[in-house]
């Protein structure tokens, strides 16, 4: 018997943009910006799925049950697990969705009422980072589960413990505004006395890269619900990387502006004036 969280917030109002936004099949999974105030478009690259980030911005990851029953969404950040701060694998707690539901994960469970904000930062002041796990950042990872259909009338079953209620891994939290100190105009770093120009190379692009932060401390209500999975492995992985705009375009994810070739809506608002 595994638990999972059940969520009670009420449903968000979700504008979606023209633009492909959702990933999954037996779920959808969106990552909606804030501070813009929009659902992040997914850029498709060799069997990847992509979203620009930008730092300091705060973010949330929104997934919708697709199926006429109840599911389990295991939630990952960076190879860390949403709920129990714990290094991610498919056999940890989740959150229970009932049929057609969707719900908007904002951050770090940090208790059955709070979490801790979601946002873009860099490599160095990820949450993951910052507690030794610096590897997999820059993926948002949800394992999802089909609930194991009931036993017939009469029919028992083991009733086994789940696992131990979410971590309390205190990290600092950070006021809302003040996710300032992530500029990623990054000039490598110079070498140390002794160190090979690789790996300060390698050490240089992984501090360039976008990963995610421990922000501020905010209100999400969620009580314990009990989930029995109808098989071990989930019935789909959902995975979507994401960085900068820059190094999404360096990597070729995305295309860079082509010079010369004229736009016939090149801004989609107004500009202050000079």
């Amino acid at each position: 018997m595994i638990m999972g969280i059940k969520w009670l917030a009420a449903t968000v109002l979700w504008a979606l943009s023209g633009a492909a936004a959702a990933v999954g099949q037996v779920a959808d999974v969106t990552i909606f910006d804030r501070l813009d105030n929009r659902v992040l478009p997914i850029h498709r690259h060799e069997g990847r799925y992509y979203v620009v980030g930008t730092p300091g911005h705060e973010y949330r990851v929104r997934v919708r049950n697709r199926t006429g029953g109840e599911m389990l969404a295991v939630v990952s950040v960076d190879g860390v697990n949403a709920v129990t701060g714990e290094t991610a694998n498919w056999e940890q707690s989740g959150y229970v969705l009932g049929a057609h539901q969707g719900f908007d994960i904002m951050g770090w469970r940090k208790s059955l009422q709070r979490v801790a904000a979601f946002f873009f930062t860099r490599h160095a002041n990820s949450y993951a980072a910052r507690t030794g796990r610096p590897d997999n950042v820059g993926v948002i990872g949800v394992a999802v589960f089909r609930k194991k259909a009931e036993p017939a009338a009469g029919v028992t079953r083991d009733r086994r413990a789940g696992p131990r209620s979410p971590e309390r891994a205190e990290g600092p939290a950070e006021p809302v505004g003040t996710h300032s100190d992530d500029s990623l105009a990054g000039a490598p770093a110079e070498q140390g006395a002794g160190g090979s120009a690789m790996r300060d190379q390698m050490a240089a692009r992984a501090e360039r890269k976008l990963g995610t932060g421990h922000g501020r401390s905010e209100s999400s209500h969620v009580t314990y619900a009990e989930f029995e999975r109808a098989s071990a492995a989930p019935e789909e992985v959902i995975a979507i990387h994401y960085d900068t705009y820059r190094n999404l375009v360096a990597q070729g994810v995305i295309r860079g502006g082509q010079a010369g070739i004229p736009a016939p809506f090149p801004g989609q608002f107004v500009p202050d004036p000079r």
